[in-house]
């Protein structure tokens, strides 16, 4: 590439939009690449968390079981397993009084701080997100919006020469058009990270509602549903 030519003579000879277009850019390429490396570090330990429900079941007891879980307060699986231990607990009142919540059936209280903890769980899995999908939807036209202004420009400064030929127009035009292919190199890691960290949001969060569902039944009938019950529960589902 010509030394006059490329991104360093873009930045060097750009008044403060083009730079100001420039740095947003990198700003919402390092905003994307972080929430993509954080994001799926955070599946990853979640998928590892998983394998150890298997532990959790096969404990003698509920104590037992909650340490096979580990000790991470973020686990989702122990939030999980605390709130329907919290929620059995507190269906028979210590004190013998009265409370609001003593005309509500078993099954839907344990069910409602199920859903709530899931609900938590959803939210924490899904933050950041939106950062990924705003910046797969404006980069493009952040970069375009360079392009249309560094355009404007070469044109100006070629009219202001005089000069018209080929050569005096390819290299700031070419320049100029830079920044359309900047918008999409920063957009097209974003969607493609988007999607693929919303589908990992969903394996695990089939493993939390199906975990959910044994938890429901331990705390509610005393024992975890049988594989073949649930495939049979899924099946009316579907």
């Amino acid at each position: 590439m010509h030394p006059h030519f490329g991104l360093a003579n873009v930045w060097s000879q750009g008044d403060l939009v083009t730079r100001g277009v420039f740095l947003l850019l990198g700003g919402m390429s390092l905003a994307s690449w972080a929430v993509i490396v954080v994001k799926s570090l955070d599946q990853r330990r979640c998928a590892k968390q998983a394998k150890a429900v298997d532990s959790f079941w096969s404990a003698p007891d509920f104590a037992t079981g909650l340490a096979d879980l580990g000790p991470d307060e973020d686990n989702p699986f122990r939030t999980l397993a605390l709130e329907g231990r919290d929620a059995s607990a507190h269906i028979v009142p210590k004190d013998g009084g009265p409370r609001l919540q003593d005309g509500m059936d078993a099954s839907d209280w344990v069910t409602r701080s199920l859903r709530n903890a899931i609900d938590d769980c959803t939210a924490q899995l899904q933050a950041g997100l939106a950062i990924l999908a705003s910046v797969g939807s404006t980069a493009p036209f952040v970069g375009l919006f360079g392009t249309v202004w560094g355009i404007y420009h070469a044109l100006m400064s070629i009219g202001v020469a005089g000069q018209a030929t080929i050569d005096k127009v390819a290299g700031p035009i070419g320049e100029a058009l830079i920044m359309t292919a900047l918008g999409l190199a920063v957009a097209i890691p974003a969607v493609l990270g988007y999607n693929a960290l919303v589908r990992g949001n969903k394996r695990v969060l089939h493993k939390l509602n199906r975990f959910a569902h044994d938890l429901h039944a331990y705390f509610v009938t005393g024992a975890r549903v049988a594989a073949s019950e649930r495939r049979v529960v899924h099946l009316k589902k579907a």
